[in-house]
């Protein structure tokens, strides 16, 4: 029984170290990094993604008034953008001409909308 045993994890073993498994498709190992002595796997790591769930912050994030508005405009010049790029009535480089300004315009409302919100 333990020589079965031996002989199936040896055999484990070597296909691990060859990169293969099964019909020749290649195994890419995992990373592992030793740090201080010890071995350090992120994968494995309850930091890998930032903070351990036990961490996260209570209060979930309201947006202020300011990024509404920002994803407002956005929202509104994305549409607009969208409409013009199906134009098919203009010529290309006319609706490249189109999609530029309404970019450089939604820029603008937007550096007005961050001007008006730091003034007040």
């Amino acid at each position: 029984m333990i020589m079965l045993l031996l002989a199936g994890t040896i055999s484990g073993v070597s296909a691990q170290l060859r990169g293969h498994v099964g019909g020749g498709a290649y195994y890419r190992p995992r990373t592992t990094v030793v740090v201080g002595g010890g071995f350090y796997s992120p994968f494995y790591s309850p930091f890998y993604y930032g903070y351990p769930y036990y961490m996260e912050p209570s209060v979930p994030y309201h947006a202020s008034k300011l990024d509404q508005e920002i994803a407002d405009i956005n929202h509104d010049y994305a549409e607009k953008i969208e409409s013009a790029r199906m134009n098919s009535s203009i010529s290309g480089k006319e609706r490249r001409h189109e999609i530029r300004e309404l970019k450089e315009e939604r820029d603008r409302q937007i550096d007005l909308a961050k001007r008006d919100y730091y003034k007040h």
